[in-house]
C-alpha cells in the first residue's frame, strides 16, 4: 500500500501550475523492470508509413531530405524541416489515438508494460531504448525514427513490445502500427556494469529527465518555456518528432536528435548524451519564431519545494524537510556565485538576477543526509541536482528567473528557473542556444568556495524577555562551510560583507563554529513594513572573497 501511494504521488506532483503534464516515471520504472522470461524478444517494425509531421502539416513528402544521410548531416536536415515548418501556420497534431486509450484510468494503463527483454539494441550496444505506450493522459503521439547505416526508417507501434495485464487486455485490440509512441528511455550500465538502469527518459511535451550515478528521479528539464510566469496563459511547446542514432557496440556516448513544435516557436534539437557518475546532455537548440514571442526561457527545469529547515509554513509531517531541491546557484560573467535557498511562498513570486551571458545556474539539492528526510520510500536525499552549464549563442543580457508559488502538496511541481534574454524574439527570427546539463550530486568541481551550509530564522526575541521587539524583527542565522574557509589565527580579520534592499540591518556577527566545521554569520533585520528585504551576504578575508554570495528576500507577511 505504502509503495502504492509512492506511485500516486509521482502522478500527482506533476499536475501543476508549472509542469501541467504528468509523467508517471516513478511507477513506469517499476512496471517495466519486470522480465517476462517465458517469451522470446520480440522484433521491433519499421516502415516509413507512421503519420508524420510532414504529413499531419500537409507538405510535400521530405523522405528524399532523410536519404543516404549520416549522423554529421541529420542535424542539418532537421534544421531545414525546423525552418519550413515555422513559415507555416501552426496546426496542432490531432489526437491521433483510440477513444478507448484516452479513457484508460490509472490502474488500467499501470497494467500496460513494456516487455524489457524486447528493447532496442538490447545486446548491440551499451544503450538500450525502451518505449511508453499511449494512453491515459499521453493522448499525443510523438514519432521516433532510427538511424542505423545511414538510413533514417520510422519506429512503426508495435503491440508485441508491451504485456497487456489485467483491466488492460483489451487494449491490444485498439492499437494499430500507425499509433506512434508516447516517449521513450534510454538505459546504460549507469551504477552496475551487469544492470542497464535508466539515465533519461522523455515523456510529455518536452519535458525530460536526467540521472547520475545513484540518483533517483526529482527534478525535470524542459526543452523550452514560452510566456512562463506572465498573466497570460503559458505556452507548452512539444517534442513532435525524434531522430535516434544507433551507438557503435562499445560507444559510451549517444546523439539523438528532437523536433520541437509549438504555436510561437519551433526548434531543432542536437542532444549528446554521456551517462556517468556525473551524466552530461549537450544541448544545440536552434529556435525559429513563428510569431512574436512575449517571453521565451531557455533551459528551464522545475521542482518541488514543500518545506525546509525552516519549516515554513508550517506542515504537521513527521520528516523534517520535503523538497527535490532545495536552492538556486549561479555563477555569474564575472565569476560571482550566487547561492538562493528556495521557499514556499508565499503567494506567487517571480524573481531575477541579472547579467550577461553567466557561466551557468542550476536547482540544487544541497541536503544529502538522509536523517534530514527520513522518509525511505521518496528517497528526497537521492534526488539529483542539475546544472547548466551555458556555452556558445545568442546568449547576451538577461536573467536567470527564478518563480515559486505557494503549494500544501509535494505532489505539486512549484520551482521553475530558466534564462530570459532581454532581447524579444521576433517573428522570422532565429536563434542558437548551445549549453550542457550535468546531474551531480551537490557540489561542481569548479565551485572552490566556502558554500551556504543552512540558512535558519527566527524571532530576534530573549527568551522570557519583558518588552521584547515586534515579531516582524527577524533573527538570520547563515554557516558557511567548505572551501578555503579554515580558522584563522586572528579571528577578527574574517568579516562578513552584508547588504540589503530595504528595512535595517544591524548586529552582523561572524564567529567560526565549534570541532572547524565552518563559520556563522548572524544579524538582524528589522523590516520597513510590509515591503521584501532582498539581502545578500558573504564572507571575506580582508580582500579575498572567502565563500559564495548567500541572496535571500524574506517577505515580512509570512509571520504577519
Amino acid at each position: 500500500m505504502i509503495k502504492k501511494l509512492n506511485v500516486l504521488r509521482e502522478i500527482l506532483k506533476k499536475f501543476s501550475l508549472i509542469t501541467i503534464v504528468s509523467f508517471l516515471l516513478s511507477f513506469i520504472s517499476g512496471c517495466n523492470s519486470v522480465v517476462d522470461k517465458d517469451k522470446e524478444q520480440s522484433q521491433f517494425s519499421f516502415g516509413t508509413d507512421s503519420l508524420s509531421l510532414e504529413q499531419e502539416y500537409q507538405l510535400e513528402s521530405t523522405e528524399p531530405r532523410f536519404n543516404n544521410v549520416t549522423e554529421a548531416t541529420l542535424f542539418e536536415h532537421v534544421i531545414a524541416m525546423a525552418r519550413d515548418l515555422s513559415e507555416l501556420e501552426y496546426r496542432p497534431l490531432h489526437e491521433s489515438i483510440p477513444t478507448g486509450l484516452v479513457g484508460l484510468d490509472y490502474e488500467q494503463y499501470r497494467s500496460i508494460r513494456f516487455r524489457p527483454e524486447a528493447a532496442l539494441w538490447r545486446d548491440e550496444s551499451l544503450f538500450e531504448v525502451q518505449l511508453f505506450h499511449p494512453g491515459f493522459i499521453y493522448r499525443e503521439s510523438v514519432q521516433i525514427h532510427l538511424l542505423e547505416e545511414e538510413k533514417v526508417e520510422a519506429l512503426l507501434f508495435d503491440k508485441n513490445l508491451f504485456r497487456y495485464e489485467g483491466t488492460a487486455v483489451s487494449v491490444a485490440d485498439m492499437v494499430t502500427p500507425k499509433l506512434g509512441y508516447a516517449g521513450f528511455r534510454l538505459h546504460y550500465p549507469l551504477n552496475d556494469s551487469s544492470v542497464m538502469d535508466e539515465v533519461v527518459v522523455f515523456l510529455g511535451a518536452s519535458y525530460f529527465r536526467l540521472l547520475g550515478q545513484g540518483h533517483v528521479y526529482g527534478l525535470s528539464s524542459r526543452g523550452l518555456a514560452i510566456d512562463v510566469g506572465l498573466d497570460s496563459v503559458e505556452e507548452f511547446p512539444i517534442f513532435r518528432e525524434f531522430w535516434l542514432v544507433k551507438p557503435k557496440p562499445d560507444e559510451t556516448k549517444m546523439t539523438f536528435y528532437a523536433l520541437l513544435d509549438s504555436p510561437s516557436v519551433v526548434g531543432a534539437y542536437r542532444f549528446e548524451l554521456k551517462p556517468g557518475l556525473n551524466t552530461v546532455l549537450d544541448v544545440d537548440a536552434n529556435l525559429y519564431a513563428r510569431t512574436d514571442v512575449s517571453k521565451i526561457g531557455i533551459a528551464p527545469l522545475s521542482s518541488m519545494f514543500l518545506y525546509g529547515q525552516n519549516r515554513m509554513p508550517m506542515f504537521d509531517d513527521f520528516r523534517p524537510e520535503i523538497h527535490d531541491s532545495d536552492g538556486l546557484l549561479m555563477y555569474t560573467s564575472t565569476d560571482e556565485w550566487i547561492w538562493r535557498p528556495l521557499s514556499n511562498g508565499p503567494g506567487v513570486k517571480v524573481t531575477s538576477l541579472r547579467d550577461n551571458t553567466p557561466h551557468g545556474f542550476g536547482l540544487l539539492q544541497r541536503d544529502r543526509s538522509f536523517d534530514n528526510y527520513l522518509d525511505l520510500e521518496t528517497n528526497y536525499h537521492r534526488r539529483p541536482s542539475e546544472w547548466v552549464a551555458i556555452g556558445d549563442g545568442d546568449w547576451g543580457s538577461g536573467g536567470v528567473e527564478l518563480l515559486t508559488f505557494s503549494t500544501d502538496s509535494e505532489f505539486t511541481d512549484n520551482i521553475a528557473t530558466y534564462w530570459v534574454p532581454d532581447k524579444p524574439f521576433k517573428a522570422g527570427e532565429v536563434r542558437n542556444y548551445k549549453y550542457h546539463l550535468i546531474s551531480f550530486d551537490s557540489r561542481l568541481e569548479i565551485h572552490t568556495l566556502a558554500h551556504v551550509e543552512r540558512t535558519r530564522i527566527g524571532w530576534d526575541a530573549l527568551p522570557g524577555e519583558n518588552d521584547p521587539p515586534p515579531n516582524s524583527q527577524r533573527r538570520f542565522i547563515v554557516d558557511f562551510k567548505g572551501g578555503n574557509l579554515k580558522v584563522p589565527s586572528t579571528l577578527s580579520l574574517v568579516d562578513g560583507v552584508l547588504k540589503t534592499s530595504t528595512g535595517q540591518v544591524s548586529d552582523l556577527v561572524v564567529q567560526p563554529l565549534p570541532d572547524n566545521k565552518g563559520w556563522r554569520a548572524s544579524f538582524r533585520l528589522v523590516p520597513t513594513g510590509h515591503q521584501p528585504a532582498e539581502m545578500s551576504l558573504y564572507l571575506a578575508l580582508e580582500d579575498q572573497r572567502l565563500s559564495e554570495t548567500w541572496s535571500y528576500i524574506w517577505y515580512p507577511t509570512r509571520v504577519q
